[in-house]
């Protein structure tokens, strides 16, 4: 396992022949810096050649040439990953996606939508509230590609009501490592038909298989939304004030907490002011329903708890306009952040709902302990949340020293509080020593071994997740 063939002429004038379009094959300096890493950069590696396919039968082709030939393979959609999933460990082959993007079919009697791989979120959501339905996984980066997100089991800020991509996976088409083509799951609302492959595949991170069509499900479409920007004295304040939401049963589309100093960013990052400057954290909470009335009944009763708790002001945003001037500002943090230093790493470990509070106490305290800069924003309503650690003006090897310890721990910490190393951007290559640190020896054991039945040549994304 793991003695890959060198790609050579032979295997190049194969792969151009299936392909039949020269444009769509690249290979060594018409290869793309772009395709070396992901969105994050820090896990960097070149693929020996790029095809851009169209079809499962040519995803097919190439994968029985590889497995025959012990090639490696990975999978790539728009490549806007932050662990280093999508990147040619290994070199060999890389299978872009991203020309894979159709809509298939809209089955409004099924309530699903059938789609390729390379479609991306944002395309997604805007088809099908076209046709009056919704897609309700959310997360922050739109250009991602529904493979991509099936691939990570994205999660986004609509969790706390909707929950993630895995929820609304009902069936995909999926190419094997030996390049057989086989379904998992389908329209069935009900399925106890044997072991769900289908779910070992969602969040694998392209180890398994290489998903080539999903069926999505879709809900209708809610009338009205509604947000509210709810300033706090203190985060502590703010953070607190989840539990008792979540406690009164009237659950919003999303939480988020932000603190001033990422708004700046972000506003620096657009161009724009955010909507308020009163204070130095804030939660922002979402709500959807099929009426104003039905959706004023349930924030009002948040807009008072949250008073009692100790908000400063409820600001409602009831239009358009500032519904999209509130959630783009959120929707900019990442790259905002990323703008405001030279490097980062990111950390989006998840906790329990009720122990977010304490994460976020310990993310804002570390700085002062391992000496580095941590921005930290996230999804309060469901315990992910994303810490960003700063590179700044940090010599190569201070950094690498103080953001490892960093690193070692909030994970730590995370673990303690009974959470888990990813929430939804996967581990990924640059992200397993984590996972094998928070893991019992015996589940690292049973992932390897799940591996090794789908692939037992180890060439589809190989050292990806749980493998040395």
């Amino acid at each position: 396992m793991g003695n890959y063939k060198k790609l050579d002429d032979k295997d190049i004038a194969f792969i151009k022949n299936v392909i039949g379009d020269e444009e769509r094959v690249l290979v060594g300096e018409n290869i793309n810096e772009e395709y070396s890493h992901d969105e994050l950069g820090g896990t960097s590696s070149y693929p020996d050649i790029v095809i851009k396919v169209k079809s499962a039968e040519e995803i097919s082709a190439i994968m029985k040439y590889a497995y025959e030939q012990t090639i490696p393979v990975t999978p790539r959609g728009s490549g806007t990953g932050l662990v280093g999933s999508s990147v040619a460990i290994k070199h060999g082959i890389m299978i872009d996606t991203s020309l894979m993007n159709q809509v298939l079919e809209l089955d409004e009697e099924n309530l699903t939508i059938t789609v390729e791989p390379g479609v991306l979120l944002m395309e997604l959501a805007a088809y099908v509230e076209e046709h009056d339905f919704f897609y309700p996984p959310d997360p922050g980066e739109k250009s991602a590609t529904i493979g991509g997100n099936i691939s990570t089991n994205a999660g986004g800020m609509r969790a706390v009501k909707y929950g993630v991509t895995r929820d609304y996976v009902m069936g995909l088409e999926v190419v094997l490592p030996n390049g057989e083509i086989t379904q998992f799951g389908g329209k069935v609302v009900k399925n106890s038909s044997g072991y769900d492959l289908k779910d070992l595949i969602i969040g694998s991170e392209g180890t398994l298989g290489f998903i080539t069509k999903a069926i999505l499900k879709l809900l209708p479409l809610p009338k009205r939304v509604i947000s509210l920007l709810i300033p706090f004295p203190t985060l502590e304040k703010a953070i607190d004030t989840v539990p008792e939401i979540i406690k009164s049963k009237a659950i919003p589309t999303a939480i988020e907490f932000m603190q001033r100093e990422v708004i700046e960013d972000a506003e620096e990052y657009l161009g724009k002011a955010f909507p308020d400057k009163q204070s130095d954290a804030y939660l922002l909470l979402k709500f959807d329903g099929n009426s104003t009335e039905e959706i004023e009944e349930i924030y009002d009763k948040v807009a008072k708890l949250c008073l009692e708790q100790g908000a400063l002001d409820v600001l409602i945003s009831d239009t358009e306009e500032r519904e999209e001037s509130l959630w783009k500002a959120r929707g900019a943090f990442l790259e905002a952040i990323k703008g405001s230093t030279t490097y980062m790493d990111e950390v989006d470990m998840v906790v329990p709902r009720n122990r977010v509070n304490e994460m976020v106490t310990y993310l804002h305290d570390l700085q002062k302990t391992v000496d580095i800069r941590i921005k930290s924003f996230g999804h309060a309503g469901d315990g992910n949340l994303h810490a960003y650690i700063l590179k700044d003006e940090l010599s190569d090897e201070e950094w690498e020293k103080r953001m490892r310890n960093a690193m070692e721990l909030i994970y730590r910490k995370a673990h303690e509080l009974r959470g888990q190393v990813s929430g939804e951007h996967g581990i990924g290559f640059a992200k397993k020593p984590y996972l094998m640190e928070s893991l019992p020896e015996e589940n690292i054991r049973l992932m390897n071994g799940i591996k090794q039945v789908f692939d037992p040549k180890n060439i589809l994304n190989p050292h990806k997740v749980a493998q040395i």
